[in-house]
């Protein structure tokens, strides 16, 4: 019968070996993030409060605590798998259906819109690595670290390749009008900048179970998140709401009292043509005739001025020497009706049309320059005085990227052989400024997207200032000639009117904008619509132009608060990449 006999023991070597092994093991599975699914979850919902915050929905109590959920990932110590993806992909998620609108202009504008798109939502996961650096290199509170970064990266997106300042988050506030009026000390960004704080804060109020919950942070992890103690939580969220108030009470005190008197009637001429009409030269007599009907409609009401929308004058006006005959002209442009574009009637209609209106015509139209070497075009605007005097040309500047010209074109001659466009394509830029004098009022242009670039039109307007008897004169109103045809139908005009008003605010200067297919509208110092016509409708918009004597800060001092965020995003940008870590670190993922 077999006995039984205990196991002998191994060796101590032995045990010491698989004791570390497992002190590995556990080592290792502390050192696996936690699941993409959670980053993946907050990331999204950023993007739908987001979209939800703008037009067409259009509620901006949702711009508080919209960027809140990806604040969130900001306190994590150990990032998510795929947590940059995860903010990527949310950007993805607003910019795609916010940017819809421009599928419309054309069939090859697809391709535009998704590039356009995909570009934009870069900036989801810059901020967020941007404010992580912050949070956790510097010990910098997160309710100051996000709104500063934030604010940077929108200036920065409003200049890099001309600039895109749509949907900037403080466009969403417009229908609250004392919180806006901020706008004439820091520009739009001061509004940007507290609604990321609110949302930073409610981020660093969230207690860290939460996170846990949301599977942000790994289960088996002891610690993790970023975590501020109650009084000092209490202290950012106080800190938030004095700002608030403080904003509030500005632009109660700037709106209580202020006076804004009658200026020049103005009539705004809006007719209703899709883009495509334009190019269609047998149109061109339907174009011209609906809008010199719906003048006869507009002075009947005795205007001041009348105002045409962008190239609803389908003729260009010609620019080129006298000492230049039709024929040295034509034998240097072989491709273009020369004896035609020097036809005098063309601005003798201009000319025809402010006398019999008894008024000022601001009108939109292409300018063409032309010498024995190249022809230029541009979008341009011009004066007719009453009595038919046509003024010198305005021609504008802020050119739109793949819509008006295509970048590095001469310097990559290849460039312009991939995109779908005639070798002729795209618009020069214009050379300045412009400010018109009729009767005892001042006033500039300024041309389609130009009204939605905070420096361009804060330039124009300490530009166009002058010394007068009682001091320093601005300019009495802006005049924005625009076509809005490559649109027709969806959010983008009420998005274009919306960011307009807000270059009032920040100039404190009235403007009126005369829309192809609409919104054409009377805006005042305060962002505040006076009269407006619907979209997609032939109509005529009339009314005072409601001047405003207070003077901007913005205008006299620029950019500095926005530019020290955007100085700080590259500080943190350089501490970033100086301290990085590799494999798992802080900022990894």
């Amino acid at each position: 019968m077999a006995t039984l006999t205990a196991p002998t023991a191994p060796p101590q070597s032995t045990w010491k070996l698989r004791t570390n092994s497992l002190e590995e093991i556990i080592a290792e599975g502390r050192a696996q993030p936690a699941k993409m699914r959670g980053a993946l979850a907050v990331c999204a919902l950023t993007g739908l409060l987001m979209w939800g915050a703008f037009t067409p929905l259009d509620f901006g109590p949702l711009a508080w605590f919209c960027l809140a959920p990806l604040c969130l990932l900001a306190r994590l110590e150990r990032p998510t798998r795929g947590m940059y993806r995860s903010a990527y992909l949310g950007g993805l998620l607003f910019w795609i259906p916010a940017l819809q609108w421009m599928r419309l202009g054309h069939e090859t504008m697809y391709g535009a819109w998704i590039a356009l798109a995909i570009y934009m939502a870069i900036y989801f996961p810059v901020f967020l690595w941007l404010s992580r650096v912050a949070t956790w290199r510097l010990r910098i509170p997160l309710t100051l670290a996000a709104p500063v970064v934030w604010t940077g990266l929108e200036l920065f997106r409003g200049f890099l390749m001309t600039g895109f300042a749509w949907y900037y988050l403080g466009h969403t506030q417009h229908r609250f009008a004392n919180i806006v009026q901020i706008s004439d000390l820091v520009g739009v960004y001061g509004v940007s900048f507290l609604l990321v704080a609110f949302s930073a804060c409610l981020a660093e109020l969230a207690p860290a179970e939460w996170l846990h919950r949301l599977g942000l942070v790994p289960t088996h992890a002891p610690a993790g998140v970023h975590s501020t103690n109650r009084s000092g939580q209490w202290r950012r969220l106080a800190c938030c709401l004095t700002v608030f108030v403080l904003a509030w009470g500005y632009g109660l005190v700037r709106r209580t009292g202020s006076d804004f008197p009658a200026g020049p009637k103005v009539a705004l001429v809006q007719g209703d043509f899709e883009c495509e009409m334009q190019h269609d030269e047998s149109r061109w007599i339907e174009i011209q005739r609906t809008h010199e009907k719906l003048t006869g409609e507009a002075v009947l009401k005795q205007p001041d001025f009348i105002v045409w929308p962008e190239s609803m004058f389908r003729w260009p006006l010609l620019d080129a020497s006298a000492d230049l005959t039709d024929a040295e002209l034509q034998a240097a442009h072989p491709n273009l009706p020369v004896g035609y574009l020097r036809d005098p009637n063309i601005s003798k209609r201009l000319s025809d049309l402010a006398q019999m209106a008894r008024a000022g015509m601001i009108v939109g139209l292409t300018g063409l320059e032309l010498d024995l070497k190249q022809a230029r075009r541009f979008n341009s605007a011009v004066l007719v005085q009453p009595d038919g005097q046509i003024e010198r040309r305005y021609d504008k500047m802020h050119r739109v990227v793949f819509g008006e010209y295509v970048p590095l074109s001469e310097e990559l001659p290849w460039l312009r052989q991939m995109m779908p466009y005639p070798p002729d394509f795209g618009i020069e830029a214009g050379r300045g400024v412009m400010a018109y004098e009729s009767g005892p009022y001042r006033f500039s242009p300024i041309i389609c997207f130009e009204d939605t670039v905070p420096h361009l039109v804060r330039t124009l307007v300490s530009a166009t200032t002058v010394e007068s008897e009682s001091g320093p004169r601005q300019i009495d109103f802006l005049v924005n000639l625009t076509n809005d045809g490559w649109f027709r139908g969806s959010n983008e005009h009420e998005q274009h009117l919306i960011i307009a008003s807000f270059r009032c605010i920040e100039t404190r200067t009235p403007m009126v904008r005369s829309v192809n297919t609409g919104i054409s509208a009377i805006i005042d110092g305060d962002g505040q619509i006076r009269e407006r016509a619907d979209k997609a409708t032939n109509a005529v918009v009339t009314g005072n132009i409601p001047l405003d004597p207070r003077t901007s800060l913005y205008v006299a001092t620029g950019d500095w608060f926005a530019g020290s965020c955007l100085s700080s995003c590259g500080l943190l940008g350089i501490v970033g990449f100086a301290t990085r870590k590799k494999n798992n670190g802080p900022l990894g993922g």
